[in-house]
């Protein structure tokens, strides 16, 4: 009976250090510790950034009438910009892939020819709006669409300056695209953007061109 009660209290012991134990590592996973990294004195490497997409719309287009080869490195890769240049190869205008840089064969400013089909700029509004203002110039009327999202997207802002140019455009009630561009001889205005825009801007310095 002795050696039971002694037994009992033993186990009952041990599993008491055990709890206490288990606490006191509990606390010690708890605590914070810090640690000091010394800053480094130089930093060595190279790095390659990927290309704007803002400046690829704005260079593939520039480009496309500029007469000649121009070789693009570092053109950013998207869905966007490869819209823009969907709708210039469907203008008129080849490109060639070499390694990583593009190749694109400018055809001059007289050079843009009337697409088949209608230019389908998918959910880019800058290839919209940028080129609306490269196509107010054209002689020859073109339809440049975009998907459901690009759709409700208003083009008020780049309507109006074009059509002050001499252009001719239509759009669905509201402005909303698709918009039917009839372009032609343009004359120079003096314009006041109400609401800062790059790519308003951009549209009517690309129309100014012509």
């Amino acid at each position: 009976m002795k050696y039971a009660k002694r037994h009992v209290l033993c186990c009952a012991l041990f599993f008491f250090m055990h709890i206490r134990t288990m606490k006191k590592r509990h606390k010690k996973k708890k605590q914070k510790t810090s640690v000091f990294i010394p800053p480094a004195r130089r930093v060595y490497g190279e790095i390659s950034p990927p290309g704007d997409k803002s400046i690829s719309h704005r260079i593939a287009i520039i480009g496309s009438i500029i007469q000649g080869r121009i070789y693009i490195q570092n053109l950013c890769h998207c869905a966007d910009v490869y819209s823009t240049l969907e709708c210039l190869y469907a203008l008129g205008v080849q490109f060639e892939k070499q390694g990583d840089d593009i190749v694109e064969y400018g055809v001059g400013l007289d050079g843009l020819e009337c697409a088949q089909e209608m230019l389908n700029a998918g959910n880019s509004g800058t290839t919209m709006r940028l080129l609306a203002g490269l196509l107010a110039g054209q002689p020859f009327t073109v339809c440049i669409k975009g998907d459901k999202s690009l759709c409700r997207r208003p083009m008020r802002r780049i309507i109006l300056p074009l059509s002050n140019m001499g252009a001719q455009i239509e759009a669905r009630k509201g402005g909303y695209p698709p918009l039917i561009i009839r372009g032609g001889m343009l004359q120079p205005i003096n314009y006041v953007l109400p609401v800062p825009s790059a790519q308003v801007k951009s549209a009517v310095l690309l129309a100014g061109i012509f």
